[in-house]
């Protein structure tokens, strides 16, 4: 079975929790997402999307990004056949006691895979927020999907 945690945000990820493998986390690519999502079709997933929404105050542009990955992200699922459920944030960081400030998801993140690099790449400094967002919502769906 693979689990698979997105965040489809501008600097979201994608993240495959597999049974018996380390994580395999990645940023926000087109062409990447396609490709990762079209491998893992003949096997069992569970896939957990974050259910995103525009905010009032936000710029169209933004907006506008957002919806797009979104609206991707979710005709790819459905074209490969990989089930998926849309789950609030507020749904799956409840069940990691999560606030919203972004570092408390880097932390518990930490604290459960404390083997995997939530680095974009090896040159990064700071971890990356989406890739610890997605890896916890490939937790989420190996605990309750």
């Amino acid at each position: 079975m693979i689990y698979i945690g997105i965040d489809p945000g501008k600097d979201g990820a994608v993240a495959f929790l597999y049974e018996e493998e380390p994580p395999v986390i990645m940023t926000f690519e087109h062409e990447v997402y396609a490709k990762a999502l079209s491998i893992v079709t003949e096997q069992l997933c569970k896939c957990c999307l974050e259910r995103v929404w525009t905010m009032p105050g936000e710029g169209h542009k933004s907006q506008g990004a957002l919806m797009e990955n979104f609206g991707f992200i979710k005709g790819l699922l459905t074209a490969y056949s990989i089930p998926y459920e849309l789950v609030t944030p507020q749904k799956w960081k409840k069940e990691f006691q999560i606030t919203g400030d972004k570092n408390s998801s880097i932390a518990v993140c930490k604290r459960l895979f404390p083997g995997v690099s939530l680095k974009r790449t090896d040159r990064c400094k700071k971890d990356h927020d989406g890739m610890a967002e997605a890896l916890l919502m490939a937790e989420y769906a190996r605990r309750r999907l």
